[in-house]
């Protein structure tokens, strides 16, 4: 059984973290940091080419994690494949015991390094889930052929993006992927508690039912505090926070020491992560170091949080 379907089905607290393939085919990197990930979440999400960047394949990725002891989770965007490629891969991934999968629509490649690819979107996050969900249902194929053996069970989930305007459609789009078939969902980088809780009791006016995942991204630096605000859709990091990174870099020139910013970075993250999970607010976190994953533990000793 999926590790993370097991802790959030059975009331703990939900830990993933993030990780992305490599712009090439070394995998040493991410599996250095998968040792140290080791016993300390529930899952690791592959990221699918995010931002529309070409890396290895997230399949290749998530079977070298499943091969090192960590549970991997699939993500899968209809950007680059049609509906038969998607359940291609997601059979693939099933037959090396990857049971958990996290559907997104997927970047435009116009947003991306490779910006001549066409963009292929057969299916949105909805059609991928809903897609596979017939499949585990009827034990056929995408296009009605049985399949042999039967068909795989998912742990299926998505994506919300708490800070969008205007919020109903966001919340609509939720609705939709829980009925497609999402048991859980992962936000997009919160930053702010309240406007966190203010989105939780919306999707609970709305009646909408499943396991929702704080999205916590440790900031590196006022520069990308900044860089987000202006560039990341769904983000929105609070101009106290982008002052103190601020006050801790010049601190930090001041007195000679590297890395006051990213140390600051952490502690924040912990300090949000332990109030999520002290007041009880939603299901568990959802961690985007990108790409210092090997921070995520740290991150977790100092807010408290173990999965044992």
């Amino acid at each position: 059984m999926s590790l993370l379907k097991d802790a959030l089905e059975s009331g703990k607290f939900g830990v993933t973290a993030e990780m992305a393939p490599p712009k090439g085919y070394d995998f040493t990197e991410q599996m250095e940091a998968a040792e140290l990930l080791k016993g300390k979440v529930h899952g690791v999400n592959v990221t699918d080419m995010q931002s529309a960047s070409l890396k290895a394949t997230g399949l290749g990725l998530c079977i070298k994690l499943k091969q090192a002891g960590v549970e991997p989770i699939l993500q899968m965007t209809g950007r680059d494949r049609n509906r038969m490629a998607i359940m291609g891969d997601a059979l693939a991934a099933a037959s090396f015991g990857i049971d958990t999968m996290l559907a997104l629509t997927g970047d435009h490649p116009v947003v991306g390094d490779c910006k001549d690819s066409k963009p292929v979107y057969d299916l949105d996050s909805v059609g991928i889930l809903k897609m596979l969900s017939q499949m585990e249902e009827s034990g056929c194929d995408c296009g009605g052929n049985e399949l042999t053996g039967g068909a795989p069970k998912f742990y299926k989930g998505a994506s919300v993006t708490p800070v969008y305007e205007p919020l109903f459609l966001q919340l609509n789009k939720l609705r939709q992927k829980v009925e497609a078939g999402a048991m859980y969902v992962q936000t997009q980088g919160i930053f702010d508690l309240d406007t966190f809780k203010r989105f939780l009791e919306q999707v609970d006016n709305m009646g909408i039912k499943t396991h929702i995942m704080a999205g916590i991204i440790p900031l590196k630096s006022a520069g990308m505090a900044k860089y987000m605000n202006e560039n990341v859709p769904g983000i929105d990091v609070p101009q106290d926070m982008i002052d103190r990174l601020t006050a801790a870099a010049a601190e930090g020139k001041e007195k000679g020491i590297k890395g006051l910013p990213m140390q600051l970075g952490i502690e924040m993250a912990a300090e949000m992560i332990a109030k999520i999970k002290d007041e009880k607010l939603c299901d568990g976190v959802h961690i985007m170091a990108i790409g210092a994953e090997k921070n995520v533990p740290t991150i977790l000793d100092k807010a408290g949080i173990t999965i044992a």
